[in-house]
């Protein structure tokens, strides 16, 4: 089959290119030589960093766990101490889950995407990068409170209240909080650059029903971390403020509630079980139809099963509280949810079968990940569907039965598929591939061990031996179990010890020189990369665009498709549009820098030191953050300099603003994200008037109905200086100035009366779970008047130098969506905490 160069059947360029074309793409794409490469954005230097980080943070966690199996291979072993072993226990579960299965997936996204939607780069190099170094300095830190006596001990998911002041003193509980709380902020940062990338940085004819699986698990993961991650940093912001301040929220006898946090925590803590499934079933998706010579079957009816699953994931988080006291009625519709749920799952587990048999499979290494993989997550799935049964989960809740369990769906699920794409991908991004000799022999080793140890276990907890324990007595029939469980532990960490091996003989990074297409695929990550990803942009009309036609590689080398030099001196990547891929906009990308690295430091500086009470230098250290991040955002909005020739007659113009410019998109997805996170705050405020109405003040000693008016009009005001700023910018300064002061100020004035008027009616914060829920709210509503006064001081900088005006308006239209936002969740907020209590008083 010829190529279909574009949707009229011609290239968008004529050969012979300009012989200077192809130096000029290469400048621009440079990246800084020697220890400067840290300051590189290019997704392939970040993406090759975060896996490596990510996969560091599996070593070490999984030694931890050889540490821990090897206490428990014998009964009343005192190889280390109940403390150390609580210690090991959380640090285990929490970098396994927060600092690897998170961060692995969303680096595979960062390195893969990119090529595999023929994008340049994603929309948001140095955001990208910011996340990266966030989520290394962070978790290196965290990790690093082993080895110095403050490890947190409460577990990886932190309990009140084991985890409060009074029961956990000391700043272990308090790094946990503050450490994972701002690291699950890089994984948003992330999200919000993934969501942006596949959206809009698609390539020219690369419609959403041709775009690859992994692409569409990954947009799917984003959307889910977005609505998801949020739960999880409020219940921390509200704990640590509880063992910080002594604001009631979980503590019963002042009108909190433990297990508001259990809530908040398995709202996030289960979809996230199905934000790291979803990216590695799509890994599989993109392998199985290469090693079987044949298209993925029901591709359609797999994106429908992968949007159904995570749809039903955010309605089972009371799957991990059967045993609380839940209503029966309530344990009905969450159990059905439960085993509802399996049922996409099963849709992608018959098409890979179909796949597999409608083809020819060859074994390589990658295809037996796959196959143990298939394997392992279906025995997972069928005891995830026995503990769905509520009788059965009161008998095997919190035994060693769901250890089993949420292994072989956590490895099963995600660490085989991880494995199996390293060994299918390296050829893209090494200069040699993996051993396949070695990559057999770490799948036997793997794939034997884990069964070895984890299979057992189901038994271990059938016959009683509970979870979370440092040590047992002998004669309880668990001692032979536990020791063929810390073999198979060793044998797992052979396997990977063999994978390692593996990659230091063969694996070398490169972006100039990759083996190549060794398996014959069929997707545009297979391409030849460089620096600047592919040498043109190709037009895509179909789902394995390599194999329908056969000389694109080629084509593509030779600069015939779009965009095969830069037309502005500098990175440049084409915004498509959302749904169809049309070309919309030629977005120009920044280069290397140092100011979003100093910003992950200062930022991940600013909540560390607040862990150890250093106040006064993590506020500097805060602001510092700010002035970085104000330092890499000011020359992100350039001035247009006309319209630019992509190719095949479309010139596309080099500044936009408003819904087709990319940081609108990116704005809103945040603005989701706070969304999520208040109502996340209204689901706890309501919550604890169930639980302890009797707690809340009688209508007669709320604040006077004058005090919420003023509050009210405070908030309309500001929306009324937003409005009209709007319309008269780049016709008065000096006016516009003026109302965005004006509207800035009537924001915080409203938080300030809002609160003075709950503080003058006797309501105290650590008095009850009330009043510590409406100050917190008073919290989160600081926040984003917060962000939208730096937002708008950012603004107003910019106008003063001549870089804002009608036309050069992006800052302006972010600072307005953001600006909407806060007026809004203040209104609301004003009808929850002085409305509500009113009408149920």
């Amino acid at each position: 089959m010829t190529v279909a160069a574009t949707p009229t059947g011609e290239y968008p360029h004529p050969l012979p290119r300009p012989p200077d074309e192809l130096d000029r793409l290469k400048a621009a794409w440079a990246l800084p030589k020697g220890w400067r490469i840290v300051s590189a954005v290019n997704n392939t230097v970040i993406g090759y960093l975060y896996i490596a980080t990510a996969f560091g943070f599996f070593v070490l966690a999984g030694i931890l766990a050889l540490l821990m199996r090897t206490q428990l291979a014998v009964p009343d072993n005192t190889f280390i101490s109940q403390e150390t072993y609580n210690q090991l226990f959380t640090m285990h579960g929490t970098v396994m889950m927060f600092l690897f299965a998170v961060p692995a997936v969303e680096a595979m996204g960062v390195l893969l995407l990119p090529q595999m939607l023929g994008a340049r780069d994603l929309p948001f190099p140095r955001l990208g990068a910011f996340a990266f170094w966030v989520y290394l300095v962070g978790g290196l830190v965290f990790f690093c409170t082993l080895f110095v006596g403050m490890a947190p001990r409460d577990g990886w998911f932190m309990y009140p209240p084991l985890s409060s002041e009074r029961f956990s003193p000391g700043v272990g509980a308090d790094f946990w909080l503050l450490g994972i709380g701002f690291i699950e902020i890089s994984a948003i940062a992330g999200a919000i650059e993934i969501i942006v990338g596949v959206m809009r940085t698609r390539a020219p004819g690369m419609t959403l029903a041709r775009m690859p699986i992994f692409a569409w698990t990954m947009l799917i993961l984003a959307g889910m971390i977005v609505f998801a991650f949020p739960a999880v940093i409020l219940a921390t912001i509200l704990l640590e403020l509880e063992r910080a301040f002594g604001w009631p929220f979980f503590i019963a006898e002042r009108g909190g509630d433990p297990l508001l946090w259990q809530h908040l925590f398995w709202f996030f803590g289960h979809p996230e079980v199905y934000i790291i499934f979803l990216p590695a079933a799509g890994m599989v998706s993109m392998i199985v139809p290469t090693m079987a010579g044949t298209s993925l079957v029901g591709h359609r009816l797999i994106v429908v099963a992968l949007i159904a699953t995570g749809f039903f994931s955010f309605g089972l988080w009371v799957h991990h509280m059967f045993t609380t006291g839940i209503p029966a009625r309530s344990l009905g519709f969450f159990s059905a949810a439960s085993m509802a749920v399996s049922v996409p799952s099963g849709i992608q587990v018959f098409a890979w079968i179909a796949t597999i048999a409608a083809g020819r499979l060859r074994l390589t290494a990658a295809s037996l990940f796959v196959l143990g993989f298939l394997t392992v997550f279906t025995l997972g799935g069928l005891t995830g569907v026995m503990l769905a049964m509520v009788p059965f989960d009161w008998q095997a809740h919190d035994t060693y039965f769901v250890v089993a369990h949420f292994h072989y769906v956590l490895v099963g699920g995600m660490v085989f598929p991880l494995l199996a794409a390293f060994y299918y991908w390296a050829p893209a991004f090494s200069e040699k591939p993996l051993s396949e000799r070695l990559g057999k022999w770490a799948f036997g080793l793997i794939f034997t061990g884990f069964n070895v140890a984890f299979f057992p276990m189901h038994v271990t907890g059938l016959i009683g031996m509970p979870r979370r324990v440092y040590t047992y007595p002998a004669g309880l029939g668990w001692d032979w179990l536990n020791l063929v469980s810390t073999v198979g532990a060793f044998m797992v960490a052979a396997a990977i010890l063999v994978i390692l091996v593996d990659f230091v003989r063969n694996l070398r990074p490169t972006l100039t020189d990759a083996a190549g297409n060794i398996w014959k695929a069929g997707t545009l990550e297979w391409m030849e990369n460089h620096t600047y990803g592919a040498r043109s942009v190709p037009y895509v009309d179909s789902l394995e665009p390599l194999w329908a036609h056969p000389t694109m590689v080629d084509d593509v080398h030779q600069g015939r498709y779009y965009l095969p030099g830069t037309n502005t001196g500098g990175r440049e990547a084409i915004v498509t549009s959302a749904v169809e891929a049309e070309p919309q906009y030629l977005m120009r990308l920044p280069g290397p820098g140092w100011a979003h690295v100093l910003a992950a430091f200062f930022t991940a500086a600013f909540f560390l030191l607040l862990t150890v009470k250093a106040v006064t230098i993590a506020l500097a250290c805060g602001a510092l953050a700010v002035a970085m991040i104000v330092a890499w955002m000011w020359n992100s909005d350039p001035a247009s300099v006309g319209r630019a020739d992509i190719g095949g007659g479309i010139a596309l113009p080099t500044y936009v603003s408003g819904p087709v410019h990319p940081a609108w998109w990116a704005m809103c997805v945040l603005i989701a994200v706070a969304g999520a996170l208040y109502l996340s705050y209204v689901f706890g405020y309501l919550y604890l008037w169930t639980v302890a109405p009797q707690t809340w003040p009688a209508a007669s000693a709320l604040p006077a109905a004058s005090w919420i008016i003023l509050a009210a009009a405070l908030l309309v005001a500001s929306g009324v200086a937003l409005s009209a700023a709007q319309r008269i910018l780049g016709r008065s300064r000096p006016a516009f100035a003026i109302l965005v002061a004006i509207g800035v100020a009537s924001l915080a004035a409203a938080l300030i009366v809002d609160v003075l008027s709950q503080w003058r009616s006797g309501l105290r914060p650590e008095a009850s779970g009330h009043g510590a829920m409406v100050y917190a709210g008073a919290v989160l509503q600081a926040q984003v008047s917060a962000a939208v006064a730096v937002m708008a001081a950012f603004a107003l900088m910019r106008l003063a130098r001549g870089l804002l005006d009608a036309e050069r308006r992006v800052v302006f239209d972010n600072l307005r969506l953001m600006w909407i936002y806060a007026v809004g969740q203040g209104l609301f907020s004003l009808l929850l905490t002085h409305g509500f209590p009113r009408a149920v008083g």
